[in-house]
């Protein structure tokens, strides 16, 4: 009887890993149409637009986001992705295709 409790104990141990094991590939693999979806989401909200009134391919600045709403942006966007990232990411990739595109490729390793 101990005996397959210990082994029942180990199988859900095994499938309690497997799960975290999916949960954490799941995080990682985000498309870039996903990362597209929050950030335009965000951006619509932050300007109080409809969120079809934002372009994918329209650089940041041009949005008026000046260096504090980009670091808070970058922020929240740590907070949904779960991972740390550098502050200039809004510089160095400028427009929410090439952002989230550069998000995607990062987190799919």
């Amino acid at each position: 009887m101990e005996r397959q409790n210990l082994q029942v104990t180990k199988m859900s141990n095994v499938l309690v890993s497997n799960q975290f094991d999916s949960q954490e590939k799941a995080q990682k693999l985000l498309s870039a149409a996903e990362i597209q979806g929050w950030i335009v989401s965000y951006l619509a909200e932050l300007l109080e637009v409809d969120p079809d009134e934002i372009e994918l391919a329209i650089p940041f600045d041009r949005y008026g986001l000046d260096s504090s709403i980009a670091i808070g942006m970058t922020g929240d966007l740590e907070d949904w992705l779960g991972k740390e990232l550098d502050p200039t990411l809004l510089y160095d990739y400028p427009t929410i295709e090439t952002l989230a595109q550069h998000l995607a490729e990062e987190f799919s390793v």
